[in-house]
């Protein structure tokens, strides 16, 4: 098998994403942890190596440019190089996590129809459709199992436009949705995002989020992108701060990545052992709301520490990456998330349909952008209510995305996060629709009614409660029960942590169940 070798350039996300190793080959691209606080460091020149490699195999395996693979992965050296080798020979590549449930994992399969599934090595077997191809990859290679049936290439040369990736969040109709990002607008919104100048050559940015969580590619672009080492944190460590912080200080990391929620343990119970991680530079953080105190308590312990509030959805990337102001001011009550990034613009448009630009007024935001994503796969229902005409010039056939996100001006113009037009809600970073969440719950035997929303928790994270309504003569409903139910085709994040059960649920005066009543009820 010989090796795909890769032209590095600026028009394709592994191209843009591997031009550190022409210029600086010897430089570590990604350190990775062995597991005895020992590291292994890739540098850039054995990354793109390791990419061309795993291209060759994917040729061999008889991908064509359009294809789709289904990759099975944690973030790893291997499961990076595995999804610029995807760039590289013009298939898209779908993220999953092992931690994903395997009825979850299907629907994605049976959603997106990939040619091959791919699993990194030491996973266990994934039974797919019988027309799907599996195989398995790591450090030595890659090795197909089953090939993939025979299909009729159309396309021969990847172009920018192209499908790079698929992410599949949480869809409202109960089955996940994919959302699907060229390379062209990938490469937009990392270009913005490196303007920022967040990290620079010999960084090293730990990774903190799951393979399948769009931030995980961020962190990726963002590090590759500034001639930095990624550094993923296993996942197990986010559990134990002082594992956790004793991973960044052994990693030497300079900078580091994920939602606000990661730091909590750590302020509470490692608080000295944070303070004295004097290499960390820069914290970016992104996906929910960082509470003022805990923000004020990680700038005692870290001073001078740079941190960028990172604002958006799934659908570009992000939208806005904002610095926090350090010191935080005394009578700081909330964090604007500023403007778009450069290269992006966000407007407010009221019910009207006209812009709002007077300070205080909630509307919707719209996304004008080269960084917005193609589509829904396969729903272009969805993609049309999304992807919408430019309200202000909408004979020029340009569309804007319509966010969904409700926001106000600052007296500066700068913007101010205040909640989503519709049931979508964040749970530790991951887009949750709350109806999907209904949905399993209304399959469990004996539920007549069901209701999701997230309630606030003084001191915490907002919790996900489920308020149901029992058939007549059903037996009680034991939480355990149901919380094991949904975990069987859920991920846990979207499993209630609180269930309620009433007698009925209370309704707005259109009939829909009235989710303001409830929290303000049981918050």
């Amino acid at each position: 098998m010989s090796l795909h070798r890769i032209r590095l350039g600026n028009d394709l996300l592994h191209e843009f994403l591997l031009q550190w190793a022409e210029w600086t080959p010897d430089s570590p691209a990604v350190i990775q942890s062995r597991g005895d606080g020992e590291f292994d460091v890739i540098t850039y020149e054995g990354l793109l190596r390791q990419v061309e490699e795993y291209a060759a195999g994917l040729d061999a395996a008889g991908l064509d440019v359009g294809d789709r693979v289904v990759l099975e992965s944690d973030t790893t050296a291997a499961g990076i190089a595995m999804f610029l080798a995807c760039s590289a020979r013009g298939v898209t590549y779908i993220p999953v996590s092992s931690e994903t449930p395997q009825a979850r994992r299907l629907s994605i399969v049976g959603s997106a129809e990939p040619a091959l599934y791919l699993r990194a090595a030491g996973r266990p077997e994934v039974e797919v459709p019988p027309e799907v191809g599996t195989g398995v990859f790591g450090p030595d290679g890659v090795w197909i199992d089953t090939a993939p049936r025979g299909r009729r290439a159309e396309w021969r040369t990847p172009i920018p436009s192209d499908p790079a990736y698929m992410i599949f969040t949480s869809g409202s109709t109960g089955r996940p949705k994919g959302v699907v990002m060229s390379h062209r607008a990938a490469l937009a919104f990392f270009r913005g995002m490196l303007a920022h100048e967040i990290v620079g050559p010999g960084g090293r940015v730990a990774s903190t989020s799951p393979f399948q969580f769009d931030f995980s590619l961020l962190d990726i672009a963002l590090a590759l992108g500034s001639g930095a080492a990624v550094v993923p944190v296993p996942r197990d460590l986010l559990r134990w701060p002082r594992r956790f912080v004793g991973f960044l200080r052994d990693a030497q990391v300079t900078q580091v990545n994920g939602v606000p929620s990661i730091w909590r343990p750590v302020l509470r119970h490692e608080a000295g052992a944070l303070a004295e991680l004097t290499r960390i530079t820069g914290i970016l953080y992104s996906g929910e709301n960082f509470p003022l105190p805990e923000l004020r308590r990680l700038q005692e312990l870290l001073p001078g520490v740079r941190i960028v509030n990172c604002f958006g959805s799934t659908e570009s990337i992000a939208a806005s990456l904002t610095d926090v102001p350090n010191p935080l001011p005394p009578d700081q009550k909330r964090l604007s998330i500023g403007r778009a990034h450069q290269g992006a613009d966000l407007m407010l448009i009221g019910e009207s349909g006209n812009p709002i630009n007077t300070p205080g007024v909630v509307g919707e935001l719209y996304l004008r952008s080269a960084a917005l994503f193609s589509g829904y796969w396969d729903d272009p229902e969805a993609t049309a209510r999304a992807l919408v005409p430019d309200p202000l010039n909408p004979r020029s056939g340009q569309p804007v995305f319509r966010t969904g996100d409700l926001a106000y001006l600052g007296e500066s113009g700068e913007l101010y996060f205040c909640g989503r037009a519709d049931s979508q809600v964040k749970i530790r970073g991951n887009r949750v629709e709350l109806g999907e969440v209904e949905r399993r719950i209304l399959e469990f035997p004996g539920i007549a009614g069901a209701a999701a929303t997230m309630l606030p928790r003084p001191g915490g994270d907002p919790v996900l409660a489920a308020f149901v309504v029992l058939e007549p003569g059903a037996p009680a409903l034991e939480h355990r029960d149901l919380e094991a139910f949904c975990l069987a085709t859920l991920p846990d994040y979207m499993a209630p942590q609180r269930i309620v059960q009433l007698r009925e649920l209370p309704l707005t005066p259109n009939g829909k169940v009235d989710r303001l009543a409830l929290a303000a009820q049981h918050g």
